[in-house]
């Protein structure tokens, strides 16, 4: 029998090697008579001198092919010989991972071997079945006093963090990745200039962090499908742990930088701008992306996706179509980090949208609460600066204004702090009640 299956598995090997020739470079396009090859597909550019160059196929045109590199192209011109795989990219992961900074295309940064012991896998898969989706009911524990309080976050919820620049995402990400109760973190840092990489490894992860962590990093100066592809990886490195029961966190730093990657691609391609420029390529991977993460019937991944909004808008189109994705949204408002709130949370702009089925009764009260004294500050914030309002006008308004300098208290949070999610709560009660029930 295993002699049969063997000589059944000669007859089925493909033996040939298939080749194209390049006809056409236009920007970050790549044209080529043949070779035979489907979507998805890696190959292998020739150049006249020097190592061959990866390339994925996006398109086709009539009867040509249309490649894109994931690398700079060099020494390419009419002529060079384009190798078909036959495969599409795959990756290895393992266990062995954990503590490496790696590329899109999973090798490591620092020139290193590759640890013994990985397996491969396609960096290309479909989300769950709807059905085979547990539901959340469980909070994981993040150690930033605000969020666990006040938008207590499910294992296996996937959340946006919308922000315009310098307003401290990526200081957020590093407290969560190391304060976290999840037992792998996996990081993508997707276009983000070459300097911050070191920096965010070294300040906001910190060493304690990376030992369980993955960094998954594309940087701005790479090819668009360099960029695409370092979120697919980490999300299929996530995978990875998640079908092994692990609770995972997924942080990409940002969604918006795939999605303009895409954009390149796709206009590329000849694909037509619609809103903002974006072509709709860029609407139909971002759900196939961003479902691919929450719960499974084996384990979880808690999915962090920071949004850029462009002058802190937040009706961004890629904001817009994330957030109705995703199951809940972090606003990082850039008035309270002038103010020197950090993290900035605007708590009123925020929601999580699991946060009603995870946490008790007593806890969704301490949270509506504080809220309300925010909000009713808010509301009547001018004419408290201007000193328009009386004192025992309104007991709502004055018992606001009597607790808003304890609540902002709270609300702030050092970088290297760390809070447990019922010390949070003690502290919430506290501020609320003055330590009494």
């Amino acid at each position: 029998m295993k002699i049969t299956s063997y000589i059944d598995a000669i007859k089925e090997l493909d033996t040939y090697n298939r080749y194209g020739e390049v006809t056409r470079i236009v920007g970050l396009m790549i044209e080529s008579v043949g070779p035979v090859a489907n979507i998805g597909d890696v190959c292998y550019i020739h150049p006249k001198k020097g190592i061959k160059i990866m390339a994925e196929v996006v398109g086709f045109n009539d009867n040509h092919v249309i490649l894109m590199p994931y690398s700079q192209i060099t020494n390419i011109g009419p002529g060079s010989l384009v190798e078909a795989t036959d495969r599409p990219l795959t990756i290895k992961v393992g266990e062995g991972l954990v503590g490496n900074v790696i590329d899109a295309l999973g090798q490591p940064l620092n020139m290193a071997n590759l640890p013994v012991g990985l397996v491969n896998m396609n960096t290309e898969r479909t989300p769950p079945n709807p059905l085979q989706r547990p539901r959340i009911l469980e909070p994981i524990e993040l150690g930033v006093k605000t969020i666990d309080a006040m938008l207590t976050v499910g294992k296996g919820q996937r959340i946006g963090i919308f922000a315009g620049s310098g307003v401290g995402k990526s200081t957020l990400l590093g407290m969560i990745a190391r304060n976290s109760e999840a037992d792998v973190n996996v990081i993508a840092l997707i276009g983000e200039r070459g300097r911050e990489v070191r920096e965010f490894i070294e300040k906001d992860l910190g060493e304690e962090g990376l030992k369980r962590s993955i960094v998954v990093v594309a940087t701005s100066d790479q090819p668009a499908l360099m960029r695409i592809k370092g979120a697919y990886t980490a999300t299929a490195i996530s995978e990875y742990f998640r079908d092994l029961g692990y609770n995972v966190n997924l942080m990409m730093d940002s969604v918006t930088r795939v999605a303009m990657a895409q954009r390149e691609v796709g206009l590329a391609t000849g694909e037509p701008p619609t809103t903002k420029g974006y072509p709709p390529s860029v609407f139909a991977i971002l759900p196939k992306l961003l479902e691919r993460t929450g719960t499974s019937d084996k384990g979880t991944i808690t999915a962090f996706y920071t949004v850029l909004v462009d002058g802190d808008d937040l009706n961004d189109p890629i904001a817009d179509a994330t957030r109705g994705i995703l199951d809940g949204h972090f606003v990082l408002d850039r008035k309270l980090a002038e103010q020197g709130q950090f993290p900035a949370l605007n708590v009123l702009k925020s929601i999580s949208r699991v946060m009603p089925q995870i946490v008790d009764e007593h806890a969704r009260k301490l949270a509506m609460e504080m809220r309300a004294h925010l909000s009713i500050y808010e509301e009547n914030y001018e004419l408290i600066q201007i000193g328009a309002y009386k004192k025992g006008t309104n007991p709502a308004v004055d018992q606001a204004i009597q607790l808003h300098s304890k609540i902002i208290n709270f609300l702030r949070q050092d970088i290297d702090e760390k809070c447990s999610r019922q010390e949070a709560l003690a502290l919430m009660e506290q501020v609320l009640y003055g330590g009494a029930n």
